[in-house]
C-alpha cells in the first residue's frame, strides 16, 4: 500500500570491504585484461626506437629526442606493467596509483605529438615509420589516460576487490490512525 507524500524507500542498506592481498605474487591474467593489453605500447615504443637507431640519421636531434621520449615511455610503462603482474600495486595501495598513471600517460600524450611531428617533418622514411608508432603510440596513451579518468570518476581501485556485502531493507508500514 502507498501512502500520499511519502518518499520511496532505500532498496537496499549494506556496506562493502576492500579487499588487499598485500603479498607479491606473479599473475599473468593481469596481462588479458584491458588496461594490460593497452600497455602493449611498450612494444610500439621499442619499434619506433629501433626504426630511429637503424636510420642512418640516427645522431640527428629530431632522433635523438624522439628515441628519448620512446626511451621514457619504454620504462613508464615496462615498470608499471612489472608492477600490476607481481601485484606491488596492490600491495602499496596507499599510493594513488591511478592519478600516477593518468598525469605520466598525458605527458606522454604530448611528448609523443611532438616528437613524432618532428621526426615525420624530417622526410626519412625510417623517421616516417616511428612517428608511425610513434602517433600509434600517442593514441595508445591518450586511451589509456581516458581510461583512467573515468576509473577516478567511478572511485574504482588501482588493484584489489570491493566484496558488497548488502541487505535488504525491512520496510515496516506505518500505524494506522
Amino acid at each position: 500500500m502507498t501512502y500520499p507524500n511519502q518518499p520511496p524507500p532505500p532498496q537496499f542498506l549494506g556496506s562493502s570491504n576492500t579487499v588487499f592481498i598485500t603479498e607479491t605474487r606473479f599473475d599473468p591474467s593481469y596481462l588479458k585484461t584491458p588496461p594490460g593489453i593497452i600497455k602493449s605500447i611498450i612494444l610500439f615504443n621499442l619499434i619506433a626506437f629501433i626504426c630511429i637507431q637503424a636510420s642512418a640519421f640516427w645522431s640527428n636531434g629530431r632522433g635523438v629526442f624522439f628515441n628519448t621520449v620512446a626511451a621514457v615511455g619504454f620504462i613508464f610503462s615496462g615498470a608499471l606493467l612489472a608492477l600490476y603482474v607481481f601485484h606491488v600495486v596492490e600491495k602499496y595501495h596507499n599510493l594513488k596509483w591511478l592519478k600516477i598513471e593518468l598525469v605520466g600517460n598525458v605527458v606522454l600524450v604530448f611528448l609523443f605529438l611532438i616528437a613524432s611531428t618532428i621526426v615525420v617533418a624530417f622526410g626519412s622514411a625510417a623517421y616516417s615509420a616511428a612517428g608511425f608508432f610513434g602517433y600509434l603510440s600517442m593514441v595508445l596513451y591518450g586511451l589509456e589516460a581516458f581510461l583512467k579518468v573515468r576509473a577516478l570518476q567511478a572511485g574504482d581501485l588501482a588493484q584489489g576487490s570491493r566484496v558488497g556485502a548488502a541487505a535488504p531493507h525491512v520496510l515496516t508500514p506505518p500505524a494506522l490512525p
